[in-house]
């Protein structure tokens, strides 16, 4: 069966599993060929195999074959064993060695057109012991009479360097002398092979920047030359080789300022005399602009380059635009003006159907943002984020909030801005949103009003967008008094009752569309209105009350312990549920409570707080004892105390680790004793930021002290933490203890020595 009769079998094949039997018929009749010997049909069995092999199918039985008809001396014999070479070998693979030394033979035939196969399989599947071997005879070849020959050998060239870079000297100064040659085949495989050399040594470099003028001519003859229809491609002057030459200026150039200025004018003339209405005219223009971008160019052809990109944009091929982009956003930054001038351009392309050039568009918007341009360009962007694509709305609103931030002219502006975002795109925006506006809306303390009020409104209107109604829980749950006064001049004042206040509140917990973290900021705000309204504290004891049971545990464990505030504590609701102080974004914690007073005893009966006076001598006493490596010299007296002994500790004790197995007691000192109730404090642990103490209280009357609660203050400087204490009663006759500890938090690695910073301030209930 001929060739064209194999292909018109196959091809009407029905089903995949006729496809498959015709396919094995075939093999199997071509094995038996290549059984038979030299028979004259051994080419033909071959292409065939070769057509079965395009079609996915194995056909690595034919690799010996492709062998034996190379060392053939026919002609067409030879091509198709080449062709089957480049298509069935590679160099991971035995067989391919055994055509080294026809490749060479052929290397050397009388016929151009045998060498060229010879040079076209070794510049396909040549491996490096390959390439090594054959290096001499290619660099022969470089210099040989006939440019067909040179054109093969130059590309050959090329692969052997890339495959093994040490023989790059070998074709130096071959490659030098073709870039004389008048032939456009060999011009252009010089030129490839010249900058494979410059990328891979930069002493080549240096040496090849001498022929800046030579390329220089090459390219103005292709630029002035006149209709030359062998290399004419839409108007262009064989555009490839342009292209080429331009890339190799660019590295040749690139931070040189002699071999800049050599290119300058070149570079001016082909950016102004090429059409850009062919394809063929845009891919030369882009690789201009590349090239004035990235060697010293002067100023004035920077900006033509930037007018070019500009001009791209115009175009109605949507690649040529993303390139333009893409390129655009690359020099933005060292151009920023120029590319301002097209800054209406790139603002239009957002309106693009398709994704990829939206994207870039965007991009290319928000790094076009100022102070100068702000408002206008984000009103752009505002409106592109109401109708852009849901993979781009989370990018856009990132950008949004980014400029923002960098360029607000006003806070009022910043809010509003963050609040458009928050309604259009609320569910697509980054985590870290919340916090960064609700930070904001702290320091301006001006606008709390007209933000509580503009924020009741979007909540009224929309309970889906997850981040706004976090926010609008907060800032009602802070600023709610402000809401019901309803005096607010920047914005349409509106009549909002307590109960309209709770039952929007009401609607966001009950809602299935609130997140378990918004259910926690509503809960929150429901409870801080609690002493901002005076009407509905029942209502609002009911609704946390309902939440103590709730499914959700942090749920239910906020609304547990708003209760206990309400029971237990609600002495100490108003100051717990006080407003926040205002947040600073760049500071390292957060303050645990003002502590500018002492805490002023309730009741005469009860036990009067602890001053900081009181604390000196005792706190300074468990100083020194902590200061264990510290090496005092004065022995440690500890108050007097019934179980504790006065002990000395130096930091030669504490190293002599073989010294004794004795165990030496923590030192506690006695801060309260009053009453018969005594308050003891042991240090536990001291590092530099973190004090861990315990306080001991023990009861020496005659009956039970019940109910028994501890409070204490820091400085704001200082986070305190309160761990659960071990009960409420302490028995009488000091027949057991409380204990509750307490950990001491200093983030800003303050020198200050345990409790000589903590003046803690106590409140005994």
């Amino acid at each position: 069966i001929i060739m064209h009769e194999m292909i018109r079998v196959i091809r009407s094949a029905r089903t995949q599993g006729e496809e498959r039997g015709i396919i094995q018929r075939e093999c199997a009749d071509i094995r038996s060929q290549f059984r038979q010997g030299d028979n004259g049909e051994r080419s033909h069995s071959l292409a065939k195999l070769l057509y079965v092999h395009m079609l996915g199918y194995p056909a690595h039985f034919g690799q010996m074959e492709c062998v034996r008809l190379i060392a053939s001396p026919r002609y067409s014999e030879k091509r198709i064993g080449y062709l089957g070479a480049m298509m069935l070998l590679d160099e991971k693979q035995d067989a391919s060695l055994l055509i080294t030394n026809s490749i060479k033979n052929d290397l050397s035939h009388s016929s151009q057109y045998v060498q060229s196969l010879a040079l076209c399989t070794l510049a396909c599947m040549g491996s490096a012991e390959m390439c090594r071997d054959l290096a001499p005879e290619i660099e022969r070849l470089l210099r040989a009479s006939h440019s067909y020959i040179k054109k093969k050998a130059t590309l050959c060239a090329v692969h052997i360097i890339r495959k093994v870079p040490e023989l790059a000297e070998l074709f130096t100064p071959s490659a030098r002398t073709l870039l004389s040659e008048k032939n456009h085949g060999v011009l252009h495989g010089a030129v490839v092979l010249i900058t494979e050399l410059c990328e891979r040594n930069p002493d080549t470099l240096v040496q090849f920047r001498k022929a800046v003028p030579e390329l220089v001519q090459i390219m103005k003859g292709l630029v002035t030359s006149s209709y030359s229809p062998e290399h004419n491609v839409a108007g262009i002057s064989d555009p490839f080789l342009q292209v080429r030459i331009l890339r190799l200026l660019r590295i040749l150039g690139h931070n040189n300022d002699t071999a800049s200025d050599a290119m300058n004018d070149l570079l001016a003339q082909v950016a102004t005399n090429t059409d850009s209405s062919k394809t063929a005219g845009s891919a030369v223009l882009y690789e201009t602009v590349l090239t004035i971008m990235d060697i010293n160019s002067e100023s004035g052809l920077r900006v033509l380059a930037v007018n070019i990109l500009g001009r791209f944009l115009l175009n109605n091929d949507r690649n040529i635009r993303y390139i333009s982009m893409t390129s655009l956003q690359k020099i933005v930054q060292t151009d920023h003006n120029a590319v301002q001038r097209h800054r209406g351009t790139i603002v239009d392309c957002l309106k693009d159907q398709d994704t990829s050039v939206k994207r870039r568009a965007l991009e290319l918007s928000l790094a076009l943002v100022s102070a100068v341009n702000i408002r206008s360009m984000m009103k752009e962007l505002l409106i592109f984020l109401s109708v852009c694509p849901p993979e781009l709305r989370s990018q856009t609103a990132s950008g949004i909030f980014n400029a923002a931030e960098r360029y607000s002219p006003s806070k009022r502006w910043h809010i509003d801005t963050i609040l458009h975002v928050l309604t259009t795109a609320g569910g697509d925006v980054r985590d870290e949103t919340v916090p960064n506006l609700i930070q904001l809306i702290t320091t301006a303390s001006e606008l709390h009003c007209y933000t509580v009020h503009k924020l009741y409104r979007a909540l009224i209107k929309d309970i889906a967008q997850q981040s706004l109604v976090q926010v609008a829980c907060w800032c009602i749950g802070e600023y709610g008094d402000l809401l019901l006064k309803g005096e607010c001049e920047e914005i349409e004042p509106v009549q909002v009752t307590e109960d309209d206040i709770l039952d929007a509140l009401e609607t966001v917990l009950q809602s299935h569309m609130s997140s378990p973290a918004t259910r926690g900021f509503a809960l929150t705000a429901t409870m801080k209105l609690s002493t901002r309204i005076t009407d509905n504290v029942d209502r609002i004891r009911s609704i946390v009350s309902i939440y103590g049971s709730c499914i959700d545990l942090e749920l239910q464990q906020r609304a547990v312990e708003y209760n206990a505030l309400f029971k237990k504590y609600d002495h100490m609701r108003a100051a717990v549920l006080e407003r926040m102080p205002v947040m600073d974004k760049n500071s390292p914690g957060h303050t645990n409570g003002d502590t500018s007073g002492e805490i002023k005893e309730p009741d005469t009966s009860k036990p009067k707080p602890v001053e900081a006076g009181l604390l000196s001598e005792p706190a300074s006493q468990v100083c020194d004892l902590l200061d264990l490596l510290g090496g005092t010299d004065t022995p440690l007296q500890p108050s007097p105390a019934p179980t504790s002994t006065p002990t000395t500790t130096s930091s030669a004790d504490l190293l002599d680790l073989l010294g004794g197995l004795e165990i030496k007691p923590v030192p506690t000192v006695s801060v309260y004793e009053k009453n018969g109730l005594s308050l003891k404090i042991q240090c536990d642990k001291q590092t530099e930021t973190e004090v861990t103490v315990t306080l001991i209280a023990s009861n020496s009357t005659q009956n039970d002290i019940t109910n028994f609660t501890l409070q204490a203050a820091v400085p704001k400087s200082v986070q305190l933490q309160m761990k659960a204490p071990s009960g409420n009663v302490i028995p009488a006759h000091g027949l057991g203890q409380v204990t509750q500890t307490v950990l001491l938090n200093n983030p800003n690695k303050a020198s200050l020595p345990c409790f000589r910073f903590v003046q803690l301030s106590f409140l005994l209930n």
